[in-house]
């Protein structure tokens, strides 16, 4: 099981977006035109909170839990990733059509991780509207092909060496001077 904790510094974000909220309104006594960015700065600290204190998100080897919700492998039909990457935003579609919009803020490279965890366990899924086997490189299942020959001689090359392969069958050796003993 891998556990995706959300990243500490949206936490410090937060509680500094409100500081400053706090300081530009205690301004905005004296100045109107202080509030506006203390509205600003209280909305965006209030976002950074949302984000940090999201619950994890566990990579089980049969299913994902995102907070309460348990969400099968075998469920999920499409796996589209938005452009963001941190926060992570994915969008994932169900048997029944439903969609789940997971949102993971954590760091770039935990949200990397987090992507080809469920990219690679969502075996029956659509990956960004291409299918899984596609995606990762495997040949389908259902077609086993055998593997392409490549020409590594020319004609008169591959005569050649069959002719000293006969000889060496015949003889036992391929040097001249070893048949005058």
């Amino acid at each position: 099981m891998l556990r995706f904790l959300p990243a500490r510094h949206y936490l410090s974000f937060g509680f500094l977006g409100l500081g400053f909220a706090a300081f530009s309104g205690w301004l905005g006594m004296a100045w109107a035109p202080a509030f506006l960015p203390s509205a600003l700065f209280l909305g965006s600290s209030v976002l950074f909170l949302f984000l940090a204190y999201r619950p994890p998100i566990e990579v089980h080897p049969h299913h994902l839990v995102m907070g309460s919700r348990t969400v099968h492998w075998i469920d999920i039909r499409r796996v589209d990733r938005t452009r963001w990457l941190s926060p992570l935003v994915v969008r994932l579609t169900l048997f029944d059509d439903s969609e789940i919009l997971l949102l993971y803020p954590g760091d770039p490279e935990a949200c990397r991780n987090l992507l080809r965890h469920i990219r690679r366990a969502s075996r029956d899924a659509l990956i960004d509207g291409v299918p899984y086997r596609q995606y990762w490189g495997e040949a389908p299942a259902d077609s086993k092909r055998a593997s392409p020959r490549f020409r590594l001689l020319r004609p008169e090359d591959e005569a050649e060496v069959e002719r000293l392969y006969q000889r060496l069958k015949t003889v036992g050796h391929l040097d001249p001077k070893s048949d005058e003993k």
